[in-house]
């Protein structure tokens, strides 16, 4: 009996211990878990405006005179003066004499052309009093009857009304040849380059200098097709006037020692072919009076200057202007919902810039743009919107930490996934799996919608049932 006792006490002492524990641990409370919703970020926001955008187009040329000619005399001799403006760089104005070439030669010319006039003149009269004599004998010794004209001496007196008009005519040669040994100025403007001194020799068709005119400075700009697409330019057709009046507004700078400077003009006309190598077309720009000093403190714009042309183009209607760096993926932008969540918008873009997109549709007046940098760029992300201030605001970087407390983005179709799988599966699924679901979706709860959906993708595998496409597959709608 002692025996027994010895081996049957310590088998119902466990047996007791078993049961204990076993009570206590089926008796425990399960503790309330509580999720941790993090606080939403705090993100910049800017209410859009529709608006009217004028459309800036950006080219580049160098400066060149509107008139450049050569100087070329029109008499040969040896140059005997010169004037202090003929040097290059040096301004003249229009008339002024340059430089004057030995005239001596003409002047003897000139004084034998007016000898060789004044004899012929005496001939004609001679002549024409030779004239009024026959006449008078013929009517008087034979009257009623016509004379000839080699009675009348009419031939002699055309010859002598002739030889008048050539030593006129070389009178006024000699005259003529006498001005141009000065050579004179046929605009305002300044010396290029000069290609001859003074006591230098020099005939008809040498070149003596080259000059320009200051009146205008052009600057050749080209355009690509989709730029020309923006500019108001009309269109010229054979017969009209290839000028342009009152043309778009033009805005040509360049740096000086380190400054910028900048000069006012219009285009004033297009050039008549596409540039073959380039597919570009060229249109001219003119500033009016480029050597005055009509700025205080600013430098003419010389000839040869490289120039960054800023053009007025078109405007266009009722657009919104958006932050070129706010452009993601060259195809969406951020903005916030009336929910205050986070939506990937895609716009329609019509022009941009190195700062700016001008989208024509995709967003409205009103609507508030997200400028802080968000990382992940997540849609449905809960966030606070602060209105952007009025000096403008520094576009912040949101906290890189992924959100717990996201909303999924809105399923392309109006029926969302849980009830397309309640729908299409709730009758053959658990009932712990259908009620948690129903929960879950109820709640808006996407922590738990995640776990519950693997469970029930499992038990349709298990049970060779097919799951709906997941349109939210990857975390945002397909597109």
């Amino acid at each position: 009996m002692r025996r027994t006792l010895q081996f049957v006490l310590p088998i119902v002492i466990l047996a007791v211990f078993g049961l204990t524990i076993r009570m206590i641990i089926n008796s425990k409370v399960e503790p309330e878990r509580r999720r941790f919703a993090p606080p939403s970020p705090e993100v910049v926001a800017r209410p859009l405006q529709v608006e009217d955008f004028q459309i800036t187009l950006h080219s580049q040329g160098a400066v060149r005179a509107r008139t450049e000619s050569s100087l070329i005399p029109e008499v040969r001799g040896r140059i005997v003066s010169i004037s202090p403006n003929f040097q290059e760089g040096a301004f003249f104005e229009k008339g002024d004499v340059l430089l004057e070439i030995d005239d001596r030669d003409y002047q003897t010319e000139f004084t034998v052309a007016e000898s060789a006039l004044a004899q012929s003149e005496l001939a004609l009269l001679q002549e024409t009093a030779r004239y009024e004599q026959a006449r008078r004998d013929w009517e008087r010794l034979n009257p009623g009857t016509e004379a000839t004209e080699l009675t009348l001496r009419e031939p002699q007196i055309r010859q002598a009304r002739a030889a008048v008009a050539s030593a006129q005519a070389r009178v006024e040669t000699a005259r003529l040849n006498l001005e141009r040994t000065k050579v004179t100025a046929p605009y305002a403007g300044r010396i290029l380059t000069k290609s001859v001194d003074i006591g230098q020799f020099v005939t008809t068709g040498n070149e003596l200098a080259r000059i320009y005119a200051v009146d205008y400075a052009e600057v050749r700009l080209p355009l690509t097709a989709s730029q020309m697409d923006y500019l108001d330019l009309p269109t010229i057709y054979r017969g009209s006037n290839p000028s342009i009046e009152n043309g778009p507004k033009v805005t040509l700078s360049s740096s000086v020692s380190g400054k910028t400077y900048s000069w006012e003009g219009r285009i004033v006309r297009s050039e008549g072919a596409v540039d073959t190598r380039t597919r570009q077309l060229f249109v001219v720009a003119q500033v009016e009076d480029p050597y005055g000093k009509t700025v205080p403190g600013r430098p003419p714009l010389k000839v040869g200057t490289f120039v960054q042309a800023e053009i007025a183009g078109s405007t266009l209607e009722d657009v919104v202007v958006v932050p070129r760096k706010l452009y993601r993926e060259n195809r969406y932008v951020l903005v916030v919902d009336g929910e205050s969540y986070l939506e990937r918008r895609e716009v329609d873009v019509v022009w941009e810039n190195d700062s700016s997109i001008i989208v024509r549709s995709g967003l409205e007046s009103g609507e508030l743009l997200c400028l802080t940098d968000v990382p992940y760029a997540l849609e449905g992300w809960e966030v606070v919107a602060n209105l952007e201030t009025e000096g403008g605001h520094d576009v912040m970087v949101a906290d890189a930490t992924a959100p717990e407390r996201q909303r999924r983005p809105s399923a392309p179709t109006s029926e969302s996934y849980p009830d397309t799988v309640l729908s299409q599966l709730g009758e053959k699924m658990p009932a712990e799996l259908r009620d948690g679901l129903i929960s879950a979706k109820t709640a808006n709860d996407w922590s738990k919608l995640g776990p519950l959906m693997r469970k029930i993708s499992e038990w349709a595998e298990s049970n060779g049932e097919k799951m709906p496409p997941n349109p939210w597959a990857g975390g945002r709608p397909r597109s």
